[in-house]
């Protein structure tokens, strides 16, 4: 029996309903998104590093310098906001930081490993599919060829069949003939019912095959790839949501560096800073006195500089005496005047090369003391460190003696040696300040100081005189300490023994024997012995008695007279000056 032409033709197109291939090609697709997806996140990563690393460099580039002016300016609240700003702003960006380092390694690095896992499988589900498909095909062909040699064999029956018949009808065949072909007929039919029967085996088979392969095999296989397929999705989807969360996770500590940034602004005191002004500019000078009337109606008026707020005083000349006045700025050589280049004093120097006095002389009394009560506290802070370090080798010390095994105690006694000496030294120090301390608080002005200054010299005796003093002399700047101060006209004064006027006078260089010769305005005590290498400068001994013939006009000098041969410049804070009554300027401006 040979099989229907239709039904076998039905059988072919059974092979392409597996659609493998489109279930290749999308499942590749979902593949590249997940690439695709790693890619975008590994981006985003990669320029929340960048924007954290600008931040943080911003935040670094405006923090303030140590051992700079930014330093001076953290005690204002406006400059202390900025820096809690910046602060804030690098917790900020480090936040950023902490969302790079989430998604590299909750995502990224998540779905690196799972894209690998996802091509093996991939790779295994569609190799069973192809396994199966090449077995149900070969099945096919095993079928085919059973069913063309069945065909065959069936033909060649038949025509078989109809020869025996022939030759059986025709009277003029031999029996043997007859006999022969019905042997063919019957070995032909035989044959052919053979392959019927293996055509008919190989039939079941393939169906029984084919069967398994669509309804058991290959359904198994697309279940696989579609949990494989519904794994992925649920991948990016969790990804996606992390992606979220990741951000979400540093918003409470984003806000707390917001509110942090806030509340810096809203600490900022306008007044505060104000004051703070006020007292880090705070002289400690008292306001000059009333500049008092002078009268050039009356003869022998001694006239006052502009720039000087000296008072004017009467004094007689005395006969026979010769007035000069010296004019320091010019050397006469050889009949000619040149102009002589003063040289620059160790205060301006100091100013000039940026090195400060240890003593902070060269501020005013009010931030000198300040500076100088800072030193004593960093001197303090530091002795204290020393001590607790002496304390905490002195306590191992004790360990080391009460437990040998645990160290050696002479070893400890070389860093306490060490540490005695300096906390020795750092007391000097401290002393040496506070010396310097309570020398500025002696000299600081008092509301009373001004009482008692104003009727100090009311008994003595006033001359008449006139101050002609040459300008631009070479005054080098000095005290005590080697810097220029103004401060010892705060003290006490009290008032000298008057001292007898000479009534001759020398010429005092031969250069000038016509310049007048300035007459005594006062008397004045050195305080502090002064050498006076510098041209136009005495040099004075401690509790030496001067005459004073020419007061201070604000620059911090004093013109004083030893003898009628001897006479020069004084730092004003060196002496204790007393002017006689009628000779205004007692009082030493500063």
């Amino acid at each position: 029996m040979i099989p229907r032409r239709d039904t076998v033709d039905k059988m072919v197109p059974l092979q392409k309903r597996d659609q493998f291939d489109n279930l290749e090609k999308h499942t590749q697709w979902g593949i590249e998104f997940v690439e695709k997806y790693t890619k975008f996140v590994k981006e985003r990563s990669e320029i929340e590093t960048n924007y954290a690393k600008q931040i943080r460099n911003l935040s670094k580039k405006y923090q303030p310098k140590k051992n700079s002016k930014e330093e001076e300016e953290s005690k204002y609240t406006f400059c202390r906001a900025f820096l809690t700003t910046l602060n804030e702003l690098n917790d900020y960006a480090g936040q950023h930081e902490v969302i790079s380092e989430n998604l590299t390694s909750l995502i990224i690095t998540e779905l690196a490993r799972y894209l690998q896992e996802l091509k093996t499988e991939r790779k295994s589900h569609f190799h069973d599919g192809r396994k199966a498909q090449q077995h149900i095909e070969s099945s096919w062909k095993q079928l085919e060829a059973s069913k063309k040699r069945f065909e065959r064999e069936c033909k060649e029956a038949e025509r078989a069949q109809q020869y025996f018949e022939k030759m059986d009808a025709d009277i003029n065949v031999t029996k043997a003939d007859v006999e022969k072909a019905r042997q063919q007929a019957q070995m032909r039919h035989q044959m052919a019912s053979d392959s019927k029967s293996e055509y008919a085996a190989y039939l079941e088979k393939f169906n029984k095959e084919q069967n398994e392969h669509y309804y058991t095999i290959i359904p198994n296989i697309f279940q696989k790839l579609q949990d494989m397929e519904e794994k992925r999705i649920e991948r990016i989807s969790v990804c996606m949501k992390t992606f979220a969360d990741v951000d979400r996770q540093v918003l409470p500590i984003v806000g707390k560096c917001l509110d942090g940034m806030t509340n810096a602004a809203e600490s900022i005191e306008p007044k505060a800073d104000s004051k703070q002004v006020v007292e880090s500019f705070k002289s400690g000078f008292e306001p000059p006195g009333d500049v008092e009337f002078e009268d050039y109606g009356q003869a022998m008026k001694r006239t006052v500089s502009e720039t000087s707020l000296s008072n004017t005083k009467e004094s007689k000349e005395k006969p026979g005496v010769k007035a000069k006045s010296k004019l320091w700025p010019f050397i006469k050589n050889k009949n000619k005047l040149s102009l002589k280049l003063i040289t620059l004093n160790s205060h301006v120097r100091n100013l000039i090369e940026g090195s400060v006095p240890e003593d902070f002389s060269h501020l005013p009394p009010e931030q000198r003391r300040k500076k100088l009560q800072g030193k004593i506290d960093e001197l303090s802070k530091d002795i204290q460190k020393e001590m607790d370090q002496r304390d905490a080798l002195t306590k191992m010390k004790d360990v080391y003696i009460k437990n040998p095994q645990m160290g050696d105690p002479a070893s400890v006694d070389p860093r306490l040696t060490e540490i005695g000496q300096n906390i020795e030294k750092l007391q000097s120090e401290v002393q040496k300040f506070e010396g310097w301390l309570a020398e500025v608080e002696e000299r600081m002005p008092s509301k009373s100081d001004s009482h008692r200054k104003s009727g100090l010299y009311e008994t003595q005796n006033s001359t008449t005189v006139s101050n002609n003093c040459a300008q631009d002399r070479e005054r080098p700047l000095s005290s005590p300490d080697g810097s220029y101060t103004e401060e010892q006209n705060s003290e006490v004064q009290v008032k000298a023994q008057p001292i007898p006027t000479p009534t001759t006078t020398t010429e005092f260089d031969d250069e000038f024997d016509d310049e007048e010769v300035l007459p005594t305005i006062g008397t004045c005590k050195a305080l502090y012995p002064f050498e006076g290498h510098n041209e136009g400068t005495i040099s004075v001994a401690e509790g030496e008695l001067l005459y004073v013939i020419e007061e201070d006009k604000g620059d911090g000098w004093t013109r004083v007279r030893r003898n009628e041969d001897e006479e020069g410049y004084v730092p004003t804070s060196y002496v204790e000056v007393f002017l006689e009554t009628n000779a205004k300027g007692a009082m030493t401006y500063i």
